[in-house]
């Protein structure tokens, strides 16, 4: 258990992570961006995500309530473990971070209903960060199983998500704005909630439908950059034009239109607010940080402890989506690392505590619902470790950042959240 002098430090750390994911949950922010059923027609909602099912019962709840229930069904794709239950629309489950073969299934019935709607019919696809994964369908030529192994190497590479989905935008049937070719000339709407810095549409969800701004040579570069040597086929499908995404200007987008209604900016700024109200002057360093997770954590760190030297009550908070280069063989995730180069770094400062949470509730891991959020960081936590033999250097160099702090019970164990506005990180400086 945690030293109890950490328990102020930890209910403000908790409050402050609490309220950025739920700042985001579907129920709060997508109610008000539900369109009519259009006169004549019918809503036909497809969409994919760690936030999807969620946003299938706000739905669903919204359409109820006004009448509307006979006008609408659906299938949505989740993460195994995020689903709800459901009166109208149907949860599929499939893998994340690593598809499999329900990603297949989920795209495939995504891309049939697509082309079912009629000239009164509208499209809603209600979209959220890990569709990517969630939603495989391969191009011809490209096996599952190939692009099972390449989505792994990417993983393991270190490589931002950005340059992951653009290798992956150009092997798929659905993604770069295909699923919207898949809609025309039915009219399309888009719902969405950002997990991507820049809240750019064509890299949320990696794109399936809005206009791409990546190419066949992006995503061969990003290959060569990161030194992934991919199977043949891959390399094959690369190499043909008739696999490129849609772009700016496509008439298949024309009917297409993209409404983003949660984005990390907003789940940030709230948890400012409650950090301010606490006395705390906040220090923003943005929305869309990248980077290798221990690099970021020196650094913010090194700002910690310069504030500290000032006498500043400070909340220094972040966004964005950190990286790791996996070089051992332990568990953990992007934010448990950072946490634990933070711990070294901060070298048991008293006064200084920090949290890095996944607001989906899942931190990398091996891609299951019980896997950690993240972690918390207290002035003690490398001499608790001492008591356990947890030598915090070589367990980072092992990326075992989940063996580090579980038996200190500083892990984040909060479950799905569903929703996904990526990755959030303070610490708090308080003299």
């Amino acid at each position: 258990m945690a030293d109890g002098t950490n328990g102020s430090a930890r209910q403000t750390l908790g409050a402050l992570f609490e309220a950025a994911y739920t700042t985001a949950h579907p129920s709060t922010c997508l109610p008000p961006h539900l369109p009519p059923v259009p006169a004549g027609g019918r809503i036909i909602i497809i969409g994919g995500g760690k936030g999807s099912a969620a946003m299938a019962v706000a739905a669903e709840e919204h359409y109820i309530a006004t009448g509307a229930a006979d006008g609408i069904s659906g299938l949505i794709s989740t993460r195994h473990g995020f689903g709800l239950p459901t009166k109208i629309i149907k949860i599929l489950e499939a893998g994340h971070p690593v598809p499999d073969a329900n990603s297949v299934v989920g795209a495939q019935k995504a891309i049939e209903l697509a082309k079912s709607a009629g000239p009164n019919d509208l499209v809603l696809c209600l979209l959220s960060g890990g569709a990517s994964a969630i939603w495989a369908a391969p191009v011809q030529g490209v096996s599952f199983e190939a692009k099972q192994a390449l989505t792994k190497q990417l993983l393991k590479s270190g490589a931002p998500i950005s340059e992951m989905n653009c290798v992956r935008k150009h092997i798929s049937q659905i993604k770069g704005g295909k699923l919207a070719a898949a809609v025309y000339p039915a009219k399309l709407l888009t719902l969405s909630i950002s997990d991507v810095p820049g809240d750019n549409p064509d890299e949320i969800g990696s794109g399936p439908t809005v206009a791409d701004r990546s190419t066949l040579a992006d995503a061969r570069a990003v290959l060569a950059k990161w030194k992934i040597t991919p199977d043949p086929e891959i390399a094959r499908a690369l190499d043909d034009a008739q696999n490129e995404t849609l772009k700016a200007g496509d008439p298949k987008l024309a009917n297409s239109s993209y409404v983003i209604v949660a984005a990390p900016k907003a789940s940030i700024e709230t948890a400012g607010r409650i950090a301010s109200d606490r006395g705390y002057r906040v220090i923003m360093l943005g929305d869309d940080l990248e980077g290798e997770a221990r690099d970021v954590a020196r650094k913010h760190a090194e700002m910690a402890l310069d504030a500290k030297r000032r006498g500043e009550k400070i909340a220094i908070m972040s966004g964005g989506e950190l990286t790791v280069t996996v070089r051992g063989n332990g568990s953990g995730g992007p934010n448990q690392e950072y946490a634990l180069g933070l711990a070294i770094a901060l070298n048991g400062e008293p006064g200084i505590s920090g949290l890095a949470g996944d607001t989906d509730g899942i931190d990398g891991g091996g891609g299951n619902a019980g896997d950690p959020a993240g972690a918390m960081v207290f002035p003690d936590t490398l001499k608790r470790a001492e008591a356990f033999n947890l030598n915090a250097a070589r367990m980072l160099e092992n990326n075992d950042s989940t063996g580090f702090f579980r038996p200190l019970g500083d892990l984040i164990l909060c479950g799905p959240t569903q929703t996904n506005v990526n990755d959030f990180r303070v610490i708090l400086v308080d003299p």
